[in-house]
Parts: C-alpha cells; structure tokens; sequence
C-alpha cells in the first residue's frame, strides 16, 4: 500500500487546502492513502478545514484516535 504524508502545520487555512489540492494533483496513481497532520492544540481551524475538505478523489476519511490527524482514503483508478 503507497501512503502519503502532509504536514500542515504553520499555515493558514487557504495555504492548506492549497496544499491538499497539489498533493491530491501530483500524487501517483497507486497512492491509496494521504495521512494528513493538521494537529488540535493550535485552535480547530484546520482541523475543521481538513475534516470538510472534499475532493473527486477522496473516496472516505478515517478520522482516528489521534486528533490532529485526518486519513483521507483515496478512490482506486483504473490502470
């Protein structure tokens, strides 16, 4: 299984659903899965932005036991 991280520390909202749409863009087409940290001691705001973020590819998110941690589960493309 490919798996991805992003670190959204430090930036705002905008920069970080910026940077959700690069990683999505850019990513390879067998990455099943994006681990994105977002973290919850800094206030909700990206934590709100991540949890509502929405995309063609993301077919489910797994919000775990960690909070400052989202996983968005990718949709399989056809080869």
């Amino acid at each position: 299984m490919k798996k991805l991280t992003i670190d959204l520390h430090g930036m705002t909202a905008a920069e970080a659903r910026s940077a959700l749409l690069k990683i999505l863009k850019s990513c390879p087409a067998d990455t099943e899965e994006i681990e994105v940290i977002h973290g919850c001691h800094s206030g909700q705001t990206l934590l709100n932005m991540v949890r509502s973020f929405s995309h063609p590819k993301i077919s489910r998110k797994i919000l775990g036991l960690n909070n400052g941690m989202t996983v968005f589960v990718l949709k399989q493309q056809l080869k």
